[in-house]
């Protein structure tokens, strides 16, 4: 299967034409216009990378990003425009839901605004920017103005000085209280990293507008569970000068799952064969219900469209949408020349679950597969997770689907561990 996108593929005919590399070998960076990428496919699409795996081939093989300079130009040059999402805590905040509130479904958010309705209401922003006056104010698209600042060039370490006029920026959520405004990017999509100007164009913006504080806040929703980060950039005119604050975790009061009704599930499920799909390689299962989220709110997306707009490269695409497959939670089609994923019923089925019932129900169906049942009856018997030898050989006693090599089988002992450590960290919602 190639790995080569429509980006990639218009973006190598661009470089081509204009001589990208040469231009920022003698120069720093090249400058491009709406104009000449809509040659070769709509800017809108090309240009569009939220984090660092979504970037073209030549632009990753050539250590380069895309920044826009207003709303008909970007610039191009291997800059330091993403930020590596720092660790989770393990703690998780529970939070009650206003009982009076019935136009939210919290159990069922597929939203970044819903997410962000859903925080609001329930108190969560409020606690966590620790301002109980604060309102929304400002959202949506509006203009960044005009303003200066440095960025980072990854190659010499050396600061670029960028100008940016007028370039369209879009805020998904802004509240006031007595003395700052907090800004919100939201994403329903779990990721490594994202791209610093999503919170640092509006900041400056916002920044040149008020007398009070400015305060970026980065919130991460997925399975009911609210991750927030709140950053400060250090150096107002120095892009890379963002430093996180403070990281929080929240999810609203689900009903606690007790490792009882793990047990209980262990105990009672049916083995069913294995199925005639690769087994998984996909170690982590937030992604999996993640992927599964995305594909609730959208209800197809192509192959091409999951690895351009999420934090997937090509072969992670495969590898998750595979996940899925084999849980049955999804399916595929092509169509028009391309793969089309949708979920199945049993996908589909999911979301008319609360998260406690979704979360139990999921792991019924990870259980029900030999490798991970037999896996995780040696946990109870040891106490501890068996290490990967011993779920090597638990998986080549299982009949698995075309894994054949030793090396196989050591990969694929990571999602298994992977998975079952999901289950039993179930107990801390």
């Amino acid at each position: 299967m190639s790995n080569i996108t429509l980006n990639d593929s218009a973006w190598e005919k661009i470089f081509d034409k204009y001589s990208i590399i040469d231009c920022i070998h003698k120069n720093g960076f090249f400058e491009i216009t709406s104009e000449q990428i809509n040659e070769f496919r709509e800017a809108r699409l090309m240009t569009k990378f939220d984090h660092k795996s979504n970037l073209p081939k030549l632009f990753q093989e050539n250590k380069l990003t895309i920044l826009p300079l207003t709303r008909g130009s970007y610039v191009i040059g291997p800059f330091a425009a993403y930020h590596k999402i720092e660790q989770l805590n393990n703690d998780i905040i529970k939070i009650s839901f206003p009982s009076h509130i019935q136009s939210i479904d919290y159990e069922n958010i597929t939203s970044e605004a819903a997410a962000i309705n859903t925080a609001f209401v329930a108190g969560i922003l409020a606690d966590f920017i620790e301002d109980d006056t604060i309102l929304p104010t400002v959202s949506g698209r509006m203009s960044s103005t005009e303003f200066n600042f440095n960025i980072k060039n990854v190659i010499n370490n050396r600061y670029v000085p960028l100008k940016i006029v007028n370039s369209q920026i879009e805020i998904d959520g802004g509240y006031e209280g007595k003395s700052a405004l907090t800004l919100l990017e939201a994403k329903n999509s779990i990721s490594d990293d994202f791209l610093i100007r999503q919170l640092y164009y509006p900041y400056r913006l916002w920044k040149s507008k008020l007398r009070k504080d400015v305060r970026p806040v980065f919130l991460i929703y997925s399975n009911g569970v609210f991750s927030l980060f709140e950053y400060a950039f250090e150096d107002t005119y120095f892009y890379n000068s963002l430093k996180l604050v403070k990281q929080k975790n929240y999810t609203i009061e689900p009903e606690r799952i007790k490792f009882e009704e793990i047990y209980r599930i262990f105990r009672s499920v049916s083995i069913v064969p294995e199925p005639e799909i690769p087994f998984p390689q996909a170690d982590s299962f937030k992604r999996i219900i993640n992927l599964c989220e995305l594909l609730y709110e959208n209800q197809i997306l192509t192959n091409d469209e999951i690895t351009s707009n999420y934090d997937f490269d090509a072969r992670q695409t495969n590898y998750y949408t595979d996940a899925c497959r084999y849980l049955g939670l999804v399916d595929k089609r092509r169509a028009e020349g391309a793969v089309n994923y949708f979920l199945s019923d049993r996908g589909r089925g999911l979301f008319k679950l609360s998260i406690k019932e979704r979360n139990l129900k999921l792991t019924e169906w990870i259980l029900e597969h030999k490798p991970f049942y037999l896996t995780f009856k040696r946990f109870l018997e040891l106490g501890k997770m068996p290490n990967k030898t011993e779920v090597t050989e638990i998986m080549k006693k299982s009949a698995l689907y075309n894994v054949r090599s030793e090396e196989t089988y050591k990969r694929r002992a990571s999602t298994i561990v992977g998975w079952l450590n999901w289950i039993m960290d179930l107990q801390r919602l």
